[in-house]
């Protein structure tokens, strides 16, 4: 099992990451998953399981269909309808209460968005640790304060932010950091698809409730990268549309960050995007990185591949290119190898936090600075007007 790539930001301001089990040197910590939609299926349950120091013992859904797909991707794991059912039963404090011989160690939060804050905050009470899907909450304030809990509580809290071990993102934070791009000026950054029809379901709903929209979703991840990458944000203009016939939420949308450090950010989040445009575009004052094409380790989940050697490599013709003054559809440029993409770092991490004690993969508090931005975006869009950070939004 891989650890943290090099480079990757571990940062915290929450003392305590342990589980009030103690386990760990003498057996796996128990984690108890709650959904088993897709990100419960294709992308926690499989990296949990391939995971050294954790195991996959409870899955919380009601829903039948669901339940058998767990049973056969996991023929040991129990079932709970509720995420109530997870917590101990023992009377106390969650930071004093004693804990049953099938307690869990672990709470992994992969249930709809509008469900994140209220189950993250009754588990860290019965004094559970937690990770929690992104977003971790509706607003930043809530995910401050939900860090504060954890923080008062001593425990671990996490969001999965997978797309900081993307194979693309993890090689140009290395050119990034190698200082082969020279200063940084503009970073452009795309999620794009071309889904012109609905799906339905939560994700596409118009109920503020829900949280759903592509400004919350893969929003998500481009502005977690963009902070990653530059730092925080000043500024923010949006520009936020609803294009599909039917739809209710925002399914095209624009986003620019205007960073601390000068950089400008550009990301662009789109499900009726008719022609891709590259994944990022980052330009220096040395060199301009151009890449192509999605990180394959999502594809290798809902394949049902699991972690192995060779594990997020991708190939040679979709390596992004280096260069200055060409262009890259033409050959300009120098092929730049991808990093191997890492989904199981940050578990690994997760694991080597609530055994060691060591800070966890993604705090809450970087999560909050990332909703600090989609806030901020939403006003801009909604008003059409730049907003300031910590100022006007």
């Amino acid at each position: 099992m891989t650890g943290n790539p090099a480079g990757t930001p571990a940062t915290s301001s929450s003392p305590g990451t342990g589980a009030s089990s103690g386990r760990g040197a003498s057996g796996p910590f128990r984690v108890g998953l709650v959904g088993y939609g897709l990100a419960g299926s294709v992308f926690h349950a499989p990296l949990i399981a391939a995971t050294d120091g954790l195991a996959l013992d409870t899955v919380v859904t009601s829903d039948p269909k669901r339940r058998e797909q767990a049973r056969a991707d996991h023929p040991d794991v129990r079932f709970a309808d509720s995420a109530d059912e997870l917590w101990p039963r023992a009377a106390g404090d969650g930071a004093g209460r004693t804990r049953r011989d099938d307690a869990l160690d672990l709470v992994v939060i992969a249930s709809p968005n509008r469900t994140h804050m209220p189950i993250a905050t009754a588990a860290l009470e019965a004094g559970l640790p937690v990770v929690v899907d992104k977003p971790v909450a509706g607003t930043a304030s809530e995910g401050r304060s939900l860090a504060a809990l954890a923080d008062e509580r001593g425990l671990l809290l996490s969001v999965f932010q997978n797309r900081r071990w993307d194979a693309d993102f993890l090689t140009l934070r290395k050119l990034h950091a190698d200082g082969d791009l020279g200063t940084v000026q503009r970073f452009e950054s795309r999620f794009e698809r071309w889904r012109p029809q609905l799906k339905g379901g939560w994700r596409e709903s118009g109920d503020p409730a829900e949280i759903g929209g592509l400004l919350y979703d893969l929003g998500s991840h481009l502005v977690d990268q963009a902070l990653v990458l530059f730092g925080p944000a000043v500024r923010v203009h949006a520009e936020s549309d609803v294009r599909r016939p039917g739809a209710e939420a925002d399914d095209d949308t624009f986003i620019a960050i205007t960073h601390e450090n000068g950089v400008r950010s550009h990301l662009w989040a789109s499900a009726t995007a008719a022609q891709l445009g590259p994944r990022f575009r980052v330009l220096g004052s040395a060199a301009g990185y151009v890449k192509y094409g999605l990180d394959p380790q999502e594809a290798a989940l809902r394949e049902g591949l699991r972690p192995a050697p060779g594990w997020g490599a991708e190939p040679e013709s979709l390596w992004g290119r280096l260069g200055a003054g060409e262009s890259p559809l033409t050959g300009g440029g120098t092929p730049v190898p991808t990093v191997p993409g890492d989904y199981p770092a940050y578990y690994a991490g997760v694991a080597a936090a609530l055994r060691d004690g060591t800070p966890p993969p993604v705090t809450a508090y970087e999560a909050a600075a990332a909703l600090d931005v989609l806030q901020a975006a939403r006003v801009s869009a909604r008003e059409g007007r730049t907003v300031t950070i910590g100022g006007d939004a």
